[in-house]
């Protein structure tokens, strides 16, 4: 069933295409309706797979001369990223209920890019992820170069870019990877147990790693994400954070780390201070917390504050990959899920519950308008996601976080120690936030002869069903992880991860 979520993408996304002009009433509805099957979809396979192994969903020859298979399957990670690009994606449709400019055309582009990040998720062909994984990064360009704002050609450009070059050095490992195992086969699994030699490990996996880790947001390569968050529309904005990004982490964990474990190891020598890639790209996540939250911190435009907020969260996500300890690795996984809903959140009430109806992201400006007494619901929503962005007891957040700090702790103690000083500044940037756009009173509101501000559109039903949809899944997760673990745990002990587990990088 799982197979569906992809091919009930793709027909609603060419059923928007055959619909004629002006449709924009059908449009939302087949795009509603495509995101609610795939995510109702997840919701039963997520409930019915207990063991978080590999399950085998579809598998037939696809190109028997090069031995490539249309090969389906998914983990415990793969259901985990499953149920929350269905949580995104509807909440994403919700949120993007107002669009009426090309309306079917942006639905259509939106549907292929969720169906290709349900193709990379489900993907156990390593060619068949490749294309899946381009098929998701074309529509994001026309995203945000059609309708967006802010630059948005400029950043559809540079986002596009970024993601070709990241994805020509994917490309490269991978036919490297098949070229000199002889075997005439992309099987994920059987790839990742051949013994590919060390000397060509430990080029080919910084190589496929810093492929995927672009659309990561791996510093220094990350500049891309916060300006194509802020050009993006409300719904793409959310889908670039809550999916695209984790589309990175994901290869790199599924793909770099697994196919080439040894590249983690100890090089025998020392460059600049370090043995090994896994202490360079640990330092780099570590960059990437501290810059992010410290840049955030100091930002004007509130949308550039979530923006920079994703590169500091996504730093912890590459953090725990680069432990190689099972709670970092699960605590990477699970911030994943965590920050895509959190960050879509956020996006959501950035984009569409504020700029929509006060046409300004200047902290400056909204701080006059006293935004609490306004939209009151939008300020209750930034609050609560604000408090589980940072880590609050009873979110998301606060376990995966946990988990990965810990992780960290025994891999890298220097790192986990400045890491939890990025989450201290992650609390200052989201405090300073929040009081500038919802409770600050500005010099001109303090004026007795100052005009009363004017009523703003009230908070809509789907924005509120949005809302406490994406609030309501790290609430969920966050009183209750075992819910996500209880496959997680169990699909890091598959031979996927055997040569990673066992030694590389230890």
């Amino acid at each position: 069933m799982l197979a569906w979520t992809i091919y009930i993408s793709f027909l609603g996304a060419l059923a928007e295409m055959l619909l004629p002009k002006r449709s924009v009433r059908a449009a939302r509805g087949i795009a509603l309706l495509a995101t609610v099957a795939a995510f109702a979809i997840t919701i039963e396979e997520f409930v019915r797979q207990q063991s978080g192994q590999i399950v085998t969903i579809a598998r037939v020859p696809w190109v028997p001369s090069l031995g490539l298979e249309y090969h389906l399957a998914a983990d415990g990670i793969s259901l985990t990223l499953l149920l929350l690009t269905g949580i995104v994606a509807v909440a994403g449709i919700l949120f993007s209920w107002n669009v009426e400019h090309r309306a079917k055309e942006f639905f259509a582009f939106y549907l292929v890019l969720i169906g290709g990040v349900y193709g990379v998720f489900l993907s156990f062909d390593l060619l068949l992820l490749f294309i899946f994984y381009e098929i998701a990064i074309i529509p994001k360009y026309f995203l945000i170069a059609i309708w967006g704002s802010t630059r948005r050609e400029y950043a559809a450009m540079k986002l596009a870019l970024y993601s070709f070059v990241g994805s020509a050095m994917v490309l490269i490992g991978l036919i490297a990877a098949y070229v000199l195992s002889g075997s005439k086969t992309m099987d994920l699994v059987w790839l990742a147990q051949f013994p590919f030699p060390v000397h060509f490990q430990m080029w080919a996996f910084p190589l496929v790693f810093v492929g995927f880790g672009i659309l990561a947001g791996l510093w220094p390569f990350h500049t891309w994400a916060p300006t194509g968050h802020v050009a993006a529309p409300t719904g793409a904005s959310m889908l670039l954070a809550g999916v695209v990004m984790k589309l990175g982490a994901y290869g790199c964990l599924r793909v770099a780390m697994t196919l080439f474990p040894r590249g983690l190891d100890a090089w025998g020598f020392h460059v600049l201070g370090f043995g090994s890639w896994r202490e360079v790209f640990a330092l780099l996540a570590l960059i990437g917390i501290l810059y992010g939250a410290m840049v955030a911190l100091v930002q004007k435009d509130f949308k550039f504050v979530i923006g920079y907020s994703s590169v500091s969260h996504m730093g912890f996500v590459l953090l725990g990959l680069m432990t190689l300890q099972q709670i970092g690795l699960d605590g990477a996984v699970l911030q994943m899920f965590s920050h895509a809903v959190l960050a879509g959140l956020l996006f959501a009430i950035v984009g569409r519950m504020v700029y929509d109806r006060t046409h300004t992201r200047d902290l400056s400006m909204l701080e006059t308008m006293h935004l609490s007494k306004l939209i009151p619901f939008a300020a209750v929503m930034f609050v609560v996601a604000g408090m589980a962005s940072i880590g609050l007891p009873g979110f998301s957040g606060f376990v995966a976080e946990l988990q990965i700090l810990i992780g960290a702790w025994h891999a890298f103690p220097r790192f986990a120690i400045l890491a939890g000083v990025g989450i201290v500044i992650g609390i200052a940037y989201t405090w300073r936030a929040m009081q500038k756009a919802f409770f600050g009173v500005g010099e001109a509101r303090e004026k007795e002869d100052t005009p009363p501000a004017p009523a703003l559109p009230p908070i809509s039903l789907p924005e509120r069903i949005g809302a406490l949809l994406l609030i309501g899944a790290s609430i969920a997760i966050g009183l209750y992880p075992q819910l996500l673990l209880r496959v997680i745990i169990p699909a890091f002990h598959s031979p996927l991860f055997d040569g990673l587990l066992r030694g590389a990088g230890r």
